[in-house]
């Protein structure tokens, strides 16, 4: 049933925006030539909407999709879906092939989408399956977890630095704080502020919005990296 309706809703398009899919190689980041990407409906098993191949610099043509009305995403009470979702599923020799599920168009706007792919030799596992989560201004999440927002920080241990500085990676728990059974993962810190603010924010507001909430972002984690918190 949710699929059904997931596909009725993207069925009912107005507009278009496009994407562009770069693939390169987990060694040594090279770009990986004629690779075999299909562009198809998340939750839609049916035939391919687009297949295309890479070229020398590992990147596809810019392709155009359907998209919901702009003013979707204009409106903070809109109910309806702002963004088209997309699955990207790569395969090239050599290589272990990656499925991408969840990819965003927004009306107007250029998508994005990296791939880095294992060469076999590296890898022995099938496809490697990645599911991107709805956008935090749409999607059901549960609420934040509170806290207070004066935090002490002259405790032994509580500083990591003697001043700020700009990480080039950073710690991420995938879980809740107290959940110590969940995994730490060290992220390039420039990758985290674009993965958050691709997530939290929508492409399609004007400029000076994305760039405030992008500082908000930055403030927010670097405050995270100092305080420990």
């Amino acid at each position: 049933m949710q699929n059904h309706q997931l596909c009725a809703s993207q069925a009912d398009h107005v507009d278009n925006g496009t994407m562009r899919v770069q693939v390169t190689s987990t060694v040594g980041l090279i770009p990986v030539e004629d690779a075999q990407i299909t562009i198809s409906y998340t939750g839609d098993p049916g035939p391919a909407l687009e297949q295309v191949s890479t070229n020398a610099e590992g990147q596809s043509e810019e392709l155009t999709l359907a998209a919901p009305p702009l003013e979707y995403s204009m409106e903070p009470e809109q109910s309806a879906q702002p963004y088209a979702e997309y699955t990207v599923q790569v395969e090239a020799e050599g290589y272990r092939p990656v499925s991408i599920e969840g990819v965003d168009v927004f009306s107007g706007e250029l998508s994005l989408q990296n791939v880095r792919m294992e060469p076999l030799e590296v890898s022995e596992e099938d496809m490697k399956n990645i599911v991107i989560p709805a956008n935090t201004l749409f999607g059901n999440f549960p609420p934040k977890i509170a806290e207070a927002e004066i935090k002490p920080v002259d405790e032994s241990g509580e500083i990591v630095l003697s001043r700020v500085v700009v990480p080039e990676y950073v710690i991420v728990h995938d879980g809740t704080p107290g959940d110590s059974t969940a995994g730490d993962y060290y992220v390039k810190y420039k990758d985290y502020i674009k993965n958050v603010a691709s997530s939290e924010i929508y492409a399609t507001w004007p400029d000076s919005t994305i760039r405030a909430n992008i500082l908000a972002i930055m403030s927010f984690t670097m405050n995270r990296v100092y305080t420990e918190w």
